[in-house]
């Protein structure tokens, strides 16, 4: 019987990774305070997937078994079912921490507990609940349903057949899963997030424009996407509150958020999200 999965946070990653599971054969329900977030997610689920219908790697029978698996709820305790819950909500430690406990009150007692941080500790997190060994790092890569990598991410106390059983489960969702260790921002954003910081960096002390930089990454490196148009991608909030939190967690300054970095966020230029950040949208 396929394993009855929770999404908690009905965002982008959220709504891509209900849909993973829920293709896959999984019993999804997606929860999250928010109707509005909720209906979007479902709209966006059925939009991704007449994609995928379109281009031929899923028919039209699979796309309708997959959206009849997925339910809503804005109700936490929706979770009671669950045999793995998937924490995809905004990337704030405190909010996570109170998340985390509210999720070990609610899931069933065998239940795992995975968190898609991108960079918040997963031992902090698990020592908020009463099953540390049962909590873990599942770290998609955004747009879920077309990025093949998931870092999974062990806490100190994240035990052998927890990780056995979320790398079989990352597989059986057509990902491929990563092992590694709990340091702040994992192997993923530990690389990426300096380079976009430093890319920042050059756009603030003129050394080149936004298209300039994406331009030399793009051709001179053979990256398909330039590190700015990434983090309007990404969201430029969601950069910040990463590097943040890599900057407490490493204790090192070369981490900090470029200040044009912090001045785009303070003006509200978030990037895609809100039609404006090193690009207009």
């Amino acid at each position: 019987m396929p394993e009855r999965v929770a999404v908690v946070g009905a965002g982008q990653m959220g709504s891509g990774i209900a849909q993973v599971f829920a293709v896959a054969g999984h019993p999804v329900t997606i929860i999250d305070v928010a109707s509005d977030a909720l209906s979007r997610a479902r709209a966006g689920i059925e939009k991704s997937t007449a994609k995928l219908v379109d281009k031929g790697s899923l028919n039209a029978e699979a796309r309708a078994a997959a959206l009849s698996r997925i339910v809503s709820s804005q109700a936490l305790d929706a979770i009671g079912g669950a045999d793995l819950v998937v924490e995809a909500a905004s990337e704030n430690p405190e909010l996570k921490f109170r998340l985390f406990a509210d999720i070990d009150r609610l899931a069933p007692a065998p239940a795992l507990l995975a968190s898609n941080t991108s960079s918040i500790s997963i031992t902090e997190l698990a020592a908020r609940t009463k099953r540390a060994p049962q909590v873990i790092g599942m770290h998609f890569m955004n747009p879920v349903p077309l990025m093949q990598l998931v870092e999974v991410i062990r806490g100190l106390a994240t035990s052998d057949e927890t990780t056995q059983r979320v790398v079989a489960l990352t597989r059986g969702v057509g990902k491929t899963p990563v092992e590694v260790n709990d340091y702040p921002g994992f192997v993923s954003n530990r690389v990426l997030m300096p380079m976009i910081n430093e890319a920042v960096y050059c756009v603030m002390e003129g050394v080149g424009s936004a298209e300039t930089v994406d331009t030399v990454m793009k051709l001179g490196m053979n990256h398909p996407m330039g590190p700015l148009a990434l983090a309007d991608f990404i969201g430029l909030d969601t950069c910040v509150a990463i590097l943040e939190v890599m900057q407490r967690g490493l204790g090192d300054p070369k981490y900090r958020p470029c200040p044009l970095l912090r001045k785009y966020v303070a003006a509200g230029w978030l990037g895609r999200k809100t039609g404006r950040g090193f690009y207009q949208y």
